[in-house]
This record gives C-alpha cells, sequence and structure tokens, in this order.
C-alpha cells in the first residue's frame, strides 16, 4: 500500500479543484455540478461546500446523478441503484461532471448517456480527485485533476472518505492487496 495524499493533501486537493471550477466558470451563472453516485459525491459535496465560501450560495446548482443503468457491465452482476437528484435544468447549461478516480472511462461514458436524459448541454467538463492516466479504454480525459498518477490494470486506488470510512485519504493498493479488499 502506498499513499497518494494525506487527509491535508486530500482537502488541499479539494479547495484548489474548487478555485480552479470558479476561474472558469467565475459567476457560476451558467454552470450546473453534478456530482457521481455513488463515491463521487464525497468530492462533489466538498467541492460545493468549498464553493459556498467563495461565489454566491444562490448561484450554485448541485445535483446528484446515478448511472447505474447506464453501464455498460449492468448485465454482469446485480446492482443497487442510489438516488439521482438534479431538480433544476442542464439545458444549454455547462455541466461538470464530478467523480473521485477516473480509470478506463466507461463510468463517464455512463454519465454522459444518463445526462442527457435530463436536456442538452452547452458543454460538459469533468472533475476528478484521481486521474489514473494510462489505463483509459474510451477517449475521455479530465478538465480538473486532483493528482495524475500512473498504475499498473492490477492496482487499485482506494479513496478513504472520513463520512464512510472514517478518515480521508487515497492509496495505491498493489495487486495482491487490491484483490483482497
Amino acid at each position: 500500500m502506498k499513499s497518494l495524499l494525506t487527509p491535508g493533501q486530500v482537502n488541499l486537493t479539494i479547495q484548489r479543484l474548487a478555485h480552479q471550477i470558479v476561474e472558469n466558470h467565475l459567476d457560476l451563472d451558467s454552470t450546473v455540478l453534478i456530482g457521481l453516485q455513488p463515491r463521487g459525491i464525497f468530492v462533489s459535496n466538498r467541492i460545493v461546500e468549498v464553493l459556498k465560501t467563495i461565489v454566491d450560495k444562490s448561484k450554485i446548482r448541485y445535483g446528484k446523478l446515478d448511472i447505474t443503468f447506464y453501464r455498460d457491465d449492468i448485465r454482469s452482476s446485480i446492482h443497487i441503484a442510489n438516488e439521482t437528484d438534479i431538480n433544476f435544468s442542464i439545458e444549454n447549461k455547462s455541466v461538470i461532471l464530478i467523480d473521485d478516480v477516473l480509470w478506463t472511462g466507461r463510468t463517464i461514458r455512463a454519465a454522459l448517456d444518463a445526462l442527457l436524459d435530463f436536456g442538452r448541454p452547452s458543454s460538459v467538463e469533468l472533475c476528478v480527485l484521481i486521474d489514473r492516466r494510462f489505463s483509459r479504454q474510451l477517449p475521455i480525459q479530465p478538465n480538473y485533476i486532483g493528482r495524475s498518477i500512473d498504475t499498473y490494470n492490477d492496482q487499485k486506488v482506494k479513496v478513504y472518505w472520513e463520512e464512510k470510512d472514517g478518515k480521508n485519504a487515497v492509496e495505491l493498493l498493489s495487486g495482491e492487496e487490491a484483490a483482497q479488499s
């Protein structure tokens, strides 16, 4: 096991991502933020909390998207759906999808499919805490990156959140450790 981000680094990275979003979207008037269920919402909740300290809270439109039934592996195992909560229009808005780890790109492809059920955005950007750069199966790249890492396919990036796991950290598990988790 190798530490990728300590608790302090996780907090600093969230702060940086929130500031980068504001740099590119100033007042958030035509921007919406969408956290991907299940684990992307931990990142997105924190980014939204930081944004509330930077911009007018009334300008922040934040939703949560479940992509369970849009996944291409839905038939291979049983999945339990999570809540989708998007109570605003994304029509002609700049959408920022937020997730914890970008690996193959398949989750983001599913999110793009699911997003179209809510309207046609003017643009879609991607914000991730961890980008596993060289494992992509689809041509998807993030706009906002907490940390880029190079991994082998048998390794696993494990993101821990205080609310769920009792700590804030990101670790890289070896092939053997990944198989056990």
